[in-house]
């Protein structure tokens, strides 16, 4: 009779996953299905570049460069660098670097991006009114941009779309595979999810980095009012609600990098888990509703990616958990329940094994790294997201709400990188 539950609660478990996830394995084949829109700039526009910046006087310098290099024309770009509560010489870096304007900004209750995105919106409308910037970019501080990042941005900017992400590769994949995993994750991200999104045109996310905003939006709300934990997830799933389509430039670019060690992939991991927890409060109900309007696929898409993993793993583990208590308590014998987890880890090892030789095979010129490496870390790839499990637990139970910073010491300039 028990091995009978557990064969059913197995079934259960894999129908509902297919459920939510399967349907991702089908954008695989949808940009050999579609062919892509080749965009045209329909006008040169004037953007402003906002880069927080907590202590980054080491890798800062090298992606103010980065884009001091673009071919898209130096007088349309303006640098504002927002050195946030920085004990550092961040802001003195900056200035000497060429940014446009530093605006130097301690608080230190209202900590996180997204307070230091606001403030400095805020302040640019106040101090700069007749600059009029159409589109404001935003990057983290240890990132660096191709060459014609910004002129690809604006072809599609120019062309209508109002919120932009973009591909996101790596500077440092061949360091780890802590490293590594991280990459691979945002590589497969950019090229299997975003790119087949805009193909579909539905809508794709942000992630944290390498995004493009017209100022309507921003001007709606009265600037940056997205101060979650994973204050990217917000953005994007309130302008899914807003019916706003957030596009992907497949063309664009940029570089970051991923922590190194597996004690500060831990931590960064830990916050985007609380913030993911956070964001699900406060949006699941409003995008199950949004699932019964015009807009239902797009809600539908980026819930699952969103917020599905996450309740998924929850509920699962509790599951398990409260199976292996009443197997006790009742004396039955836990082997089928001890069995049925040995092959879900086997499957899912190469489930996610598989998602990772795709993404490397698709991606493989655009990776610098040693071919050993590329080859090696595919394989550890699975063992990298399985750690978002134990992840998950000590995020649910943890009451560490604040946001620390990820020390970033890649200092690499494009050209190191290639």
């Amino acid at each position: 009779m028990n091995y009978e539950i557990v064969n059913y609660l197995s079934y259960v478990f894999a129908l509902i996953f297919m459920a939510c996830i399967g349907y991702q394995f089908v954008y695989i084949f949808i940009p050999f299905l579609k062919g892509g829109i080749k965009y045209k700039a329909k006008k040169m526009c004037k953007y402003a570049v906002l880069i927080p910046a907590r202590n980054e006087e080491k890798v800062i310098p090298h992606l103010i460069a980065s884009i001091k290099g673009q071919t898209y024309p130096a007088e349309l770009i303006d640098i504002f660098v927002i050195a946030d509560n920085c004990t550092d010489s961040t802001a003195e870096v900056s200035r000497k670097a060429g940014a446009f304007h530093v605006i130097e900004r301690f608080n230190k209750e209202l900590v996180g991006k997204g307070y230091a995105l606001d403030y400095a919106f805020n302040l640019i409308k106040e101090k700069f009114p007749e600059n009029r910037y159409e589109g404001y970019f935003v990057f983290d501080a240890d990132n660096l941009l191709d060459e014609n990042y910004i002129a690809e941005m604006n072809k599609m900017f120019s062309s209508g779309h109002r919120v932009l992400t973009s591909y996101r590769n790596t500077k440092n994949y061949g360091t780890s595979w802590v490293s590594a995993g991280g990459s691979l994750w945002y590589l497969r991200e950019s090229r299997f999810l975003n790119h087949p999104r805009t193909l579909m045109n539905t809508s794709c996310a942000i992630s944290g980095t390498g995004f493009l905003v017209h100022h309507e939006i921003l001007e709606k709300f009265g600037g940056w009012k997205f101060f979650l934990l994973t204050e990217d997830i917000e953005f994007s799933l309130q302008q899914v609600l807003d019916g706003e389509r957030i596009a992907y430039c497949d063309k664009a670019v940029l570089y970051d990098e991923q922590p190194v060690k597996f004690s500060q992939s831990w931590r960064q991991r830990m916050r985007w888990t609380k913030g993911s927890m956070q964001v699900t409060r406060k949006y699941f109900f409003k995008m199950v509703k949004g699932l019964f309007t015009g807009k239902g696929f797009a809600c539908f898409d980026l819930a699952v990616s969103t917020m599905i993993p996450l309740m998924l793993t929850i509920i699962s583990g509790f599951a398990m958990a409260a199976f292996f208590i009443i197997f006790l308590i009742m004396g039955l014998d836990v082997t089928a329940l001890i069995r049925m987890l040995l092959d879900t880890g086997i499957n899912s090892y190469f489930m996610l094994l598989a998602i990772g030789l795709v993404s490397i095979i698709s991606e493989w010129d655009k990776i610098y790294a040693p071919i050993h490496k590329k080859i090696l870390y595919t394989f550890t790839f699975p063992i990298f997201m399985f750690s978002y499990i134990p992840i998950t637990f000590v995020a649910l139970f943890s009451r560490d709400f604040s946001w620390k910073p990820i020390i970033h010491d890649q200092v690499k300039t494009l050209d190191d990188v290639r």
